[in-house]
């Protein structure tokens, strides 16, 4: 299994270079029976764990349904953060001083390893720039403790009471120096392109069981399985682990659009403010056209399948255009699933259900790029069987015991969501649905998933995600089927897997009948 929907399934188009030629090209490997290292996922996590591998000699079989990128590493914004955005004055009491200071270390660290491989490839459109925090109401008490927290942490942190010029209407900030901005086509292409010159095979599959043991094998969907000394897991959410990881973490969608500009419309640095849901900016530069670029401004983040809202976007339009005056014209709208963990840090380790030789990286926080480069630094030594002081801090099995409100709460929502089992459908019949429309319908005892295409046919699917029988819904901005549980994903005309954990497709059904 990939870690999510190809850019052709996924219904909107980031503003990064897609990779599906090289995918063509470079997915050509035979499906072996016998591996070293099966990696499962190619996007910025398996790629960096494969190339890890294969420059300490270990032989990698990377295996991705969709190719290079083509899950959720090509739908982020790029921001290479060491001041992350579950804040230090949360990560110090949910992981202690020192944890809060190993997650500043690792996630520099992670920043420097980039900028090292960028520089050898070409630059990748790799930049350090400033990171700024502002308090979205103008209250700077918040970001005085976060200051202290960062700074605490290991962090350069100083708080700019003046604001930022010539940008004066976003008040105070919070500074934190030497973070980085990243074209995210060409890192993917790069990281790609130097694994395939590394000697990986990469097999274009859909891995739906993973077994620990020595071997631990991979099950793929035509029925074929791959032993391997280590299998590694790198799918953006593990569809391996059916109840332990999922109950520690939950499936948000973020909504992104990018406007055209000038240089100096917005500033060349990173910026967020601490709204709920927050919002994020950073610019891109065109490299064909020397001054010019796009605004890319991110936020209106919700649990996936929980807000049928189609305004997301206008209102991120909207919000940019009040605080940077020299937009143009909007030209790519998209958004992207973040896995947010109940204790802020991702989950990068041992299988946490015991599985031998068995190893995930999940729970990306909104800081996916960094994180997917932490595992692959850190999954690399683990593997080798090397101890790494990182190790414990993104121990998948720990147990998020000081962010235990914040686990109760999310845990509490995702049981809610069933009670759409014993409410009506959104319509009665799917005679009611116009063209492009989705929408749930009950059938006796069933409720099922309707969607109309564009040439007035109808396709329909029993609403159960496969997953653990969550109610899917009706996703108006990516026209998908989203379940509000643990965010699996479901094209609508095929009910094939958008993102996990779900393993299988959406049950087909005659709409009239509620049977097959």
């Amino acid at each position: 299994m990939s870690d999510a929907a190809s850019h052709a399934s996924a219904r909107t188009l980031p503003i990064w270079q897609s990779l599906d030629a090289l995918t063509q090209g470079g997915f050509r490997g035979r499906t072996p029976r016998e591996a070293d290292v099966v990696v499962i996922g190619a996007g910025i996590a398996g790629l960096t764990t494969a190339l890890a591998l294969l420059q300490q000699g270990r032989q990698v079989v990377l295996i991705d349904r969709s190719g290079f990128g083509g899950g959720e590493s090509l739908r982020t914004t790029a921001h290479l953060a060491s001041a992350l955005d579950d804040r230090y004055t949360r990560l110090r009491r949910w992981h202690g001083p020192q944890g809060a200071r190993l997650a500043a270390l690792s996630h520099s660290a992670a920043i420097d390893w980039l900028e090292s491989f960028c520089a050898g490839a070409g630059g990748c459109g790799f930049a350090r720039v400033s990171g700024y925090l502002f308090a979205h109401d103008g209250n700077t008490e918040r970001l005085r403790e976060e200051a202290q927290a960062a700074r605490d942490a290991g962090l350069n942190a100083r708080l700019i009471s003046s604001g930022l010029s010539p940008w004066p209407q976003l008040g105070a900030m919070l500074e934190f120096p030497q973070q980085a901005r990243v074209d995210m086509g060409l890192l993917m292409r790069a990281l790609a392109l130097a694994a395939l010159e590394q000697g990986a095979v990469c097999v274009h599959a859909d891995a739906v069981a993973v077994e620990g043991g020595a071997p631990a094998s991979v099950t793929l969907d035509d029925g074929a399985a791959i032993a391997a000394r280590a299998v590694v897991v790198a799918t953006n959410t593990p569809f391996n682990d059916r109840v332990s990881l999922h109950t520690k973490q939950a499936a948000y969608r973020s909504y992104v659009v990018a406007a055209q500009c000038r240089e100096g419309a917005v500033p060349d640095a990173l910026l967020w403010d601490d709204a709920d849901p927050y919002h994020y900016v950073r610019w891109l530069e065109d490299a064909e056209r020397p001054g010019h670029g796009w605004a890319i401004v991110g936020g209106e983040d919700h649990r996936t399948g929980q807000d049928a809202d189609t305004t997301a976007y206008v209102r991120l339009q909207d919000w940019a255009r009040q605080r940077f005056a020299g937009l143009g014209s909007f030209t790519h709208a998209w958004s992207g699933q973040i896995m947010e963990p109940a204790d802020g840090l991702a989950f990068i380790g041992a299988d946490p259900a015991g599985a031998q030789n068995v190893f995930v990286a999940t729970g990306d926080s909104g800081n996916g790029v960094t994180h997917g480069t932490i595992a692959g630094l850190l999954l690399s030594e683990l593997i080798q069987g090397r101890p790494h002081p990182w190790s414990a801090l993104y121990d998948p099995s720990r147990k998020p015991v000081r962010a235990g409100g914040e686990w109760l709460q999310e845990n509490a929502n995702t049981a809610a969501q069933y009670s759409d089992w014993v409410t009506p459908g959104d319509i009665r019949d799917a005679s009611e649905l116009g063209l492009g429309e989705g929408a749930t319908l009950r059938r006796g005892l069933r409720r099922l998933a309707v969607y109309r295409d564009g040439t007035g046919a109808v396709h329909a699917f029993s609403a159960r995600c496969p997953h653990l029988g969550c109610a899917v819904r009706w996703s108006p901005q990516e026209k998908s089927w989203d379940c509000p549980c643990h965010g699996s994903r479901f094209d609508a005309v095929t009910g094939a897997v958008l993102n996990g954990p779900a393993q299988r497709p959406l049950e087909a059904v005659d709409p009239d009948r509620g049977t097959d």
